[in-house]
């Protein structure tokens, strides 16, 4: 995405999906048009949430639930399953916030003007973002 002329991007990063969900609410109630929730991973996969529900007893694989991913990246699901597995987090050894970014692994991303950036920010870090 480029940026035109006197637009500003706001990047912030939360803990939790709740936060970032409660603030993208009140962003749009504010008035912010282009606003975006991503996961951040190390893998570079995406999030399936339908097969990786535990609630609904649809868990394809332990990586679903441990790192947020069906196995839809570009390697072949076995190389990928296998080197997902291997990782400290799917066994439980893992140390707090491991391999999270920051321990903050939802972004919200806010498109503004200029003028509206610290009124954008105050929301975001009221419901718990580092900016």
């Amino acid at each position: 995405m480029q940026l035109s002329q006197g637009e500003r991007s706001i990047l912030a990063y939360f803990p939790s999906s709740t936060g970032a969900r409660r603030a993208m609410e009140e962003l749009r109630s504010a008035g912010y048009d282009t606003v975006s929730l991503d996961r951040v991973s190390r893998f570079g996969v995406d999030d399936d949430a339908e097969i990786n529900n535990p609630i609904a007893g649809r868990a394809e694989t332990i990586t679903g639930l441990t790192l947020f991913s069906a196995g839809t990246d570009s390697l072949s699901n076995s190389e990928s399953r296998v080197l997902k597995a291997a990782d400290p987090s799917v066994g439980g050894m893992a140390a707090y916030d491991y391999g999270t970014a920051g321990g903050r692994a939802f972004l919200v991303t806010v498109v503004t003007s200029e003028d509206k950036v610290q009124g954008a920010v105050d929301i975001l870090e009221k419901h718990g973002a580092q900016v």
